[in-house]
């Protein structure tokens, strides 16, 4: 029987700015877990995120609340699930994760030095074109998770464009110098295989990277 993984709660925390939406990113130290990668305020779930008779996805969500204060010292308002994220068997750090839509509510930034190393408010676009050139490095869910953002000019037309949360369970394929990652709908996913042609993946490796849905 597979172990279930841990729980994480994610906070995808937004704010209205000059250029229009931004997200908050922190960028993990060069040593530990998503060594260097720029990341949303995240963590796994602790004991007195668990309250009795409450679903995991509460307790993920309090850990959201938590771990954004921990880390960059601030407060959040409104989270609302956005996605699930499960991880292959192959995977090597294996967290069950929620990801919620937050509203940053001003507070200023005070990041925990021994787990940041950095933070920035940027939008969608511009974390995508760090990516590109090589400056931002991000992991798939983060990057599929920036790539919805896009478009939405406004915190309350991204809480408005919310529907039911997608499940993102992860499949892992090898290919060329980097990684196909297939989710349910795609031809290829073992899960939940679509029909002929169908795609829901992304292409790593080679920036930048690919992402197709049909």
């Amino acid at each position: 029987m597979t172990e279930s993984p841990p729980v994480a709660g994610s906070a995808v925390v937004l704010r209205d700015g000059r250029s229009g939406l931004e997200t908050l990113l922190l960028r993990r130290p060069e040593v530990g877990s998503f060594a260097g990668a720029w990341v949303f305020p995240g963590g796994k779930v602790e004991p007195s995120d668990r309250i009795e008779g409450e679903t995991e996805t509460d307790a993920a969500r309090r850990a959201a609340v938590r771990e954004a204060h921990e880390e960059a010292g601030i407060r959040i308002a409104d989270p609302a699930v956005l996605s699930h994220w499960t991880p292959p068997p192959q995977a090597p750090v294996r967290i069950s994760t929620w990801f919620f839509l937050a509203r940053d509510v001003g507070d200023e930034l005070h990041l925990n030095a021994g787990e940041i190393a950095d933070a920035t408010w940027l939008t969608p676009e511009r974390a995508f074109d760090g990516h590109v050139d090589g400056s931002i490095t991000l992991f798939p869910p983060t990057w599929v998770t920036l790539r919805s953002l896009i478009g939405h000019r406004s915190v309350d037309a991204a809480y408005a464009s919310l529907g039911e949360p997608e499940h993102f369970a992860t499949h892992m394929t090898p290919v060329g110098d980097g990684m196909l990652f297939t989710w349910h709908g795609d031809e290829e996913h073992p899960g939940g295989p679509g029909v002929f042609g169908a795609r829901h993946r992304l292409t790593t490796g080679v920036l930048p990277w690919r992402y197709e849905r049909t």
